[in-house]
């Protein structure tokens, strides 16, 4: 597989028709820092914590009162429905950041297995450093 078309930029300033920015969320959906503040430009949806907002997807990374970063347990299965709708929405191209490795304070070598079920899927690109844990 060829994964250099599915790098997701580093800096996303603008989308592509039918492009997703994913972003790192928190349980309360304030969207006030970091890629979820962006992403309010893109149609994320202010108390909406996780989901298709516009033309974003929250994937909580921290809890509701923004101080607890969520543990790699608790963030499985945001990621899991995550899949699940890229999946079902395969005319969408879904652009992951690193998801849970900024304000959350996680490392990409802690989030990227999260994304493994995603690899076969082509809408999905991810950040390089998630590529690479991943072994591509």
């Amino acid at each position: 597989m060829n994964v250099k078309d599915r790098i997701t930029p580093e800096n996303i300033s603008h989308l592509q028709p039918g492009e997703i920015f994913c972003f790192g969320s928190n349980l309360s959906g304030r969207h006030g820092k970091g890629a979820a503040k962006q992403a309010l430009t893109w149609g994320a949806i202010w108390g909406q914590a996780e989901g298709l907002q516009g033309r974003t997807y929250g994937i909580p990374t921290k809890d509701k009162s923004i101080r607890r970063t969520l543990t790699i347990d608790e963030i499985k299965p945001y990621v899991d429905r995550f899949i699940q709708c890229a999946h079902a929405n395969l005319e969408l191209t879904f652009l992951v950041t690193e998801v849970g490795c900024g304000l959350a304070g996680l490392k990409p070598k802690q989030v990227a297995h999260l994304f493994q079920d995603a690899v076969p899927l082509y809408n999905v690109h991810l950040p390089a450093r998630f590529w690479h844990k991943l072994g591509y």
